[in-house]
């Protein structure tokens, strides 16, 4: 089992607005990060008219690395994420998987971030340079209080 700790906090108020740091943040189950502009109440997420089952939805929080940022020299919230973490190695953490913080917080890892345009803003070929290793998605599966210092552990799906 992996253990990791959380080094930071960040919300998205608006798109392309700075990120908020924070040194404590509301997880809500099913929704998101309160305050985050990806959280989605019950009421606007759209089910498939068609599946049997409904889709969690897969973008309500991004975690990144602290490690994967030393390595590309970007510091803590530049690509982005809601949780930096350190001690985590996220190559070996696959969708369907689970992140329980101290807090009872758990996160359901949903997939893999694909870098976007945003990267080249901050470095030509940065884009290309860590496509796969932009960080992880993830779901509310139990909402609480997640603090910086948090640890947080990793349990296979």
């Amino acid at each position: 089992m992996q253990n990791g700790t959380v080094v930071s906090l960040r919300i998205c108020e608006k798109s392309r607005a700075p990120m908020k740091e924070v040194d404590d943040a509301n997880f809500i189950t099913y929704e998101g990060i309160e305050g985050d502009r990806h959280r989605k109440s019950a009421e606007q997420i759209q089910y498939s008219s068609v599946a049997s089952v409904s889709s969690v939805p897969k973008r309500q929080v991004l975690l990144m690395d602290l490690e994967t940022l030393k390595e590309f020299d970007l510091f803590s919230g530049q690509v982005r994420e809601n949780v930096t973490v350190e001690g985590l190695d996220f190559s070996k953490i696959n969708t369907g998987d689970t992140l329980t913080f101290e807090s009872g917080v758990i996160l359901e890892i949903t997939g893999i971030c694909d870098p976007c345009s945003f990267m080249e803003g901050i470095r030509e070929g940065l884009r290309d340079d860590i496509d796969g290793r932009r960080g992880l998605l993830a779901f509310v599966q139990n909402g609480g209080s997640v603090q910086v210092g948090n640890s947080i552990n990793v349990e296979s799906a």
